[in-house]
């Protein structure tokens, strides 16, 4: 077995389709606030359409992977943060057709599917946002776009906290500098 040592921060949607583009947009701020303030060392940032292969590919081997995505409940209050961490115990359900995701499968399906063969996270915690407008077209809904930067520095306290909790069980070595990124982008055409 391969020894999990990195963090990735993965943003799921499609920037075509509004709100579904939150993953997206949190990533690329992310990006934009690492050049000011480092992350820790290791950390991929990777915007995905949500193909099962492509998640488990940038997941794999990863020892805290944190997902961003919007999903679409009946009852949504847009903006709303829903967080939940895999070392809770419950499972992710997966989503109604058509109702929660704009991905033909979910996010639930690729992880059992990484699982099932082995390739799944060292830890995941998802962050869903609660979205509005799923229609063609680009940028975030009022109520969506405000929460993002708050969504980002919680990501960053995650990142940190994981990171001193793994520099505890390290010791000895130097700390982390620097961010390794990816451009790493899966896109659909708009529909």
């Amino acid at each position: 077995m391969e020894t999990f040592a990195r963090t990735a921060v993965i943003g799921i949607g499609n920037e075509f389709r509004r709100d579904d583009g939150v993953g997206w947009v949190a990533v690329s701020l992310l990006r934009d606030r690492a050049t000011r303030r480092q992350l820790p060392r290791g950390t991929v940032l990777a915007q995905c359409d949500g193909d099962p292969g492509r998640l488990i590919g940038l997941w794999e081997n990863i020892d805290l992977v944190i997902v961003v995505d919007a999903c679409f409940l009946p009852s949504a209050q847009p903006g709303r943060i829903r967080r939940w961490d895999a070392a809770t115990g419950s499972r992710l359900g997966p989503a109604a057709p058509g109702r929660h995701s704009t991905h033909g499968l979910g996010l639930a399906e690729a992880l059992c599917l990484g699982d099932a063969l082995g390739r799944g996270p060292g830890r995941l915690i998802v962050y869903a946002v609660e979205g509005a407008d799923r229609s063609v077209g680009v940028g975030l809904s009022a109520a969506v776009a405000r929460v993002v930067p708050r969504l980002v520095r919680r990501i960053e306290a995650e990142l940190e906290q994981h990171d001193g909790a793994s520099g505890h069980a390290r010791a000895g070595t130097a700390p982390p500098v620097g961010t390794r990124r990816t451009g790493f982008a899966a896109r659909r055409p708009p529909a």
